[in-house]
């Protein structure tokens, strides 16, 4: 077994979306021949609340290591737990490799702060180590052109720290190819340096199964005679102007959606609030909050989550304007087996996802110059939704298709690409 350190500010019981990307690689890198160990700041320092239920899908056997890190302080200064603790993790990581024989170091972004951590161990060992881009790092968030806005010097600080984290890394990975591509063109000398490659969150099929075993029962909502929908996950930026499309067209062909409704889970913009509305602003532009539209802006544990999707008559996809957004949330929504209705950018990997495997029907659409694709097809795309989902079976999809994009799968593709380093 070649044993390989991933670095992980959060990671189970931390309830954040981009845990599973390192619980999965290392719940299923042994059988392809990786020991991991995870690197991870101890939960008492997380802000959200710890989910206990999620820590159960970790295997027993698995190590972890944990560390300390700064607490938040009031006023809140620096909430990112890679910042926080970045010198905790940095000396652990360090410890580790030189007590013990570690074969590479691999640290998911975000938080994008610890990547830095890669070029310090490469320097002081001489071990290599991969950077998963999760999410872009150099990006232009809205406010990010405001100059001395927090985004505009987040924005300045990662285009200065980006350069130095990548510069001696062996590989370089990321959900879509589109999220790690603009690195490489950024800083062209790594094209001769680094192996690269892309995976998409994988879905765990025994994560649905985990739900009966645990008794989790719905509390958001119950099932009733209405059709739901159910989106679950957070709300990028560039996602609100396709919903805004939607809820316009809804509004205007109000009596076909008087039996059907629209529930938003952990679309908040703070993840422990559960006042910080997102949806329920746009929703009531339109008159239909409350009625056809309903927004849960808290975040949920993970296996709630599942146990709402499983009550729910349909899974909601929403895409973005980006081309390279791939929604982790289409592999768990096909794992939920109920028929899934989605509204994505044409170039984004799920829109293939879904329609070769016959999990869902798609509105695709070519990022904001297309957005009024959206208002004029949305209706047509909806009625032949009603036809798929009164016919839909899960025995319907293609589920041998799907396997490549099984969590154990993903973990494959990352093994393979480990192992061309390592040779």
């Amino acid at each position: 077994m070649r044993k390989i350190l991933i670095i992980s500010p959060h990671y189970p019981p931390s309830n954040l979306a981009a845990v599973h990307r390192s619980r999965l690689f290392a719940q299923h890198l042994p059988f392809y021949g990786w020991d991991p160990v995870i690197l991870t700041v101890h939960e008492k320092f997380y802000e959200e609340q710890p989910d206990w239920h999620l820590h159960q899908l970790i295997p027993t056997d698995q190590r972890i290591e944990k560390t300390g890190a700064y607490r938040v302080t009031k006023p809140r200064l620096i909430g990112d737990i890679g910042l926080r603790a970045f010198f905790q993790l940095r000396k652990k990581a360090l410890q580790l490799i030189q007590n013990e024989k570690f074969d590479f170091v691999y640290i998911p972004i975000p938080s994008f702060y610890i990547a830095i951590i890669g070029s310090y161990l490469h320097r002081k060992t001489g071990i290599r180590y991969g950077i998963d881009y999760i999410d872009p790092w150099v990006h232009q968030f809205p406010g990010s052109d405001k100059m001395f806005s927090r985004h505009w010097w987040s924005t300045k600080l990662a285009k200065y720290l980006e350069p130095r984290a990548v510069k001696n890394c062996s590989l370089i990975t990321g959900v879509a190819t589109g999220y790690y591509q603009p690195v490489l063109e950024r800083n062209p000398d790594l094209l001769t340096n680094v192996i690269t490659g892309s995976m998409p969150y994988g879905g765990e099929a025994s994560d649905h199964l985990k739900i009966k075993e645990l008794n989790i029962e719905p509390y958001l909502f119950q099932k009733k005679s209405t059709l739901k929908f159910v989106y679950a996950g957070a709300m990028l930026p560039k996602a609100y102007k396709p919903l805004e499309q939607i809820f316009k067209t809804i509004s205007a062909n109000d009596l076909v959606f008087e039996n059907i409704e629209f529930h938003f889970i952990g679309t908040g913009s703070r993840a422990n609030d559960a006042e910080s509305f997102n949806i329920r602003p746009l929703a009531e532009k339109y008159n239909l909050w409350n009625r056809i539209v309903f927004e849960y802006p808290q975040r949920i544990p993970y296996l709630d989550v599942l146990v709402h999707l499983a009550i729910a008559d349909a899974v909601f996809i929403l895409g973005s304007t980006e081309p390279h957004y791939t929604p982790s949330k289409t592999y768990q929504a096909v794992l939920s087996s109920k028929p899934i209705l989605a509204i994505l950018h044409s170039d984004s990997t799920a829109v293939s996802v879904l329609k070769n495997s016959n999990a869902g029907i798609v509105l695709d659409f070519n990022g904001e110059e297309d957005l009024n694709k959206i208002s004029e097809n949305f209706m047509t795309v909806f009625r032949e939704f009603n036809s798929f989902k009164n016919q839909y079976s899960i025995a319907q999809v293609d589920m041998s298709y799907f396997e490549q994009f099984s969590a154990k799968a993903v973990t494959g593709l990352l093994a393979n690409l480990l192992n061309k380093v390592i040779a």
